[in-house]
């Protein structure tokens, strides 16, 4: 049956060649961040059709970094905001989905910039039946201040930059910069839910939309991404790898509170535990209405 499902979906998407794309990306309170991620948006190849922010109850200076922005970039910015009642990333990321149009969503952190060819990449990775996770390179605390100072986009640094920032210890790793086609090995975790992650995730509408979104019953830091992995493999997507093809610079910040954690994995194992359902009770549907 699943079979069937995505050859349908393989014959209505083949008839668009070049899908839409919306750009969600999700913030809370960081608009020097918000505005980096933005400059690097704003240096991309190839844009989205729209860029839509998901604002978890920010203040005004989130508002205005969005409004300077607002007709500098060659595509929609819209803003999608949410009374700041505590941590509820689910909830907004539904929201922003709401104010999309896209064919395709890629979602991405509002403080995870990207480089120039980030949207080309998701473009080309884009498969029927399949989400595709990237990956990111975490920069240090001294690091992530200096850019936030200074104008000095990562994205276009040299090779030689890069090897002195892993030799200081300011990034963790240098190997998401290599670049790879799209080969038969981005499939074999297909059915891997485990580091799936919403800083950087490529998902049809349609696919999300099946599974009713992100599930709002995750409140607090903690596995909201892999609930809603786990809900896309059991509705017959399957996971594609976006390593050395999508990465992002995650800037450093600190460790969110995790006193709702533990309550979050019991809702990650129940779902994990149900083989049949993958649609979430409070979710896409039940924002909108």
């Amino acid at each position: 049956m699943k079979k069937d499902r995505h050859s349908d979906i393989q014959t209505s998407r083949d008839s668009r060649t070049a899908p839409t794309i919306s750009l969600i990306v999700t913030t809370y309170n960081r608009p020097v961040a918000l505005d980096k991620v933005f400059q690097s948006i704003s240096r991309l190849i190839e844009f989205p059709d729209e860029i839509i922010i998901a604002d978890d109850g920010s203040t005004a200076d989130t508002a205005d970094v969005i409004d300077q922005w607002r007709g500098r970039l060659p595509c929609r910015v819209d803003h999608a905001w949410q009374e700041d009642c505590g941590f509820r990333a689910a909830r907004i990321r539904n929201l922003a989905t709401n104010h999309s149009t896209g064919d395709y969503l890629v979602y991405l952190d509002g403080d995870c910039l990207i480089f120039p060819d980030f949207i080309t990449q998701h473009r080309q990775l884009a498969e029927s039946g399949y989400f595709v996770a990237g990956n990111r390179i975490l920069l240090s605390k001294q690091l992530t201040e200096n850019l936030e100072l200074s104008y000095d986009p990562p994205t276009e640094w040299s090779l030689t930059r890069w090897l002195k920032a892993r030799y200081a210890g300011d990034v963790n790793r240098l190997s998401p910069l290599i670049r790879l086609g799209d080969r038969y090995w981005r499939k074999i975790r297909g059915s891997q839910w485990q580091g799936v992650r919403t800083c950087n995730l490529g998902v049809w509408r349609e696919d999300l939309s099946a599974v009713n979104g992100f599930d709002e019953q995750f409140i607090g830091w903690g596995h909201e991404d892999a609930d809603l992995a786990v809900r896309l493999i059991k509705y017959g997507s399957r996971r594609k790898d976006g390593r050395f093809a999508v990465p992002v610079l995650h800037l450093w910040h600190k460790e969110n509170p995790r006193n709702q954690e533990r309550t979050n994995w019991e809702k990650l194992n129940e779902s994990l535990a149900n083989k049949s359902s993958y649609r979430a009770l409070q979710g896409l549907n039940e924002t909108q209405h």
